[in-house]
């Protein structure tokens, strides 16, 4: 398939497992990526394997996306280098957790400020070029805010990306009159760098493979399956919805 053919998508956190995959993915169908992430060597791995894929990728690294500045250059990357954005995947994000009883201030504000206002900040930043030729966002929310998982001291977690579910649908609502599209993905436990020790600790496995219909973890690729449908127009009629990549945990 080749439904992105030609359009101009910045995908942030592009150095790491979704991400990547997304990029790969992305680069497939015949997008032209910008890709950024504060980490500046998993990013440029992210750019050469899209390269020798035979796809066409720039990458903004190392890129804070709580900074306006920031978020302004990715932006201007992609116009200078592609003439405007098409698609803004919102993936990067860093939480930090930690029990109500031990939630210092600066734990909480960190995971707000990294999971939440960066989205603003890029989607603020972005908005003018999406609305010269309409398009898609997609933001990456998670199962965390749909529901409590033990045993993850995950409460600022769960209202960064609550936030992020919250202003994706205003952001469909102010989008409509431009033919912007905005939508969400919400990953159950994904095989990452992150949530791979997962498999080695029978207690967490227990739990957390428990509760997924399908008895496994996701992969980086099928979130980036989701993300790809959302970007494209097969999806045209799809907007402040939300898709669920958690292998049922959900529905049980």
């Amino acid at each position: 398939m080749r439904r992105l053919e030609g359009r101009s998508c910045i995908v942030t956190g592009s150095g790491g497992g979704i991400g990547r995959a997304t990029c790969l993915r992305f680069a497939s169908e015949g997008a032209n990526l910008v890709g950024c992430d504060i980490n500046a060597e998993s990013a440029e791995e992210t750019v050469q394997l899209v390269q020798e894929a035979g796809g066409s990728m720039i990458s903004v690294h190392p890129s804070d996306l709580t900074s306006k500045e920031e978020c302004d250059k990715v932006v201007a990357a992609a116009v200078e280098r592609f003439g405007g954005v098409d698609v803004l995947f919102n993936n990067g994000a860093m939480a930090y957790f930690a029990w109500i009883d031990d939630m210092a201030d600066d734990v909480w504000r960190k995971t707000i400020n990294e999971e939440l206002d960066l989205v603003f900040l890029l989607t603020r930043a972005a908005w003018p070029e999406l609305k010269k030729r309409g398009g898609s966002i997609v933001n990456t929310a998670s199962l965390s805010a749909w529901a409590g998982i033990d045993p993850l001291p995950a409460l600022a977690h769960t209202a960064a990306k609550g936030g992020v579910l919250a202003m994706t649908r205003q952001l469909a609502m102010e989008g409509r009159r431009h033919n912007i599209r905005a939508n969400t993905v919400s990953p159950g436990t994904i095989e990452t760098n992150q949530t791979r020790f997962i498999l080695d600790d029978p207690e967490w496995c227990a739990k957390q493979l428990g509760r997924v219909m399908m008895n496994r973890m996701g992969q980086p690729e099928e979130v980036a399956s989701a993300v790809a449908f959302l970007a494209s127009d097969d999806a045209s009629y799809i907007t402040g919805a939300d898709i669920a990549v958690d292998g049922g945990v959900r529905a049980w």
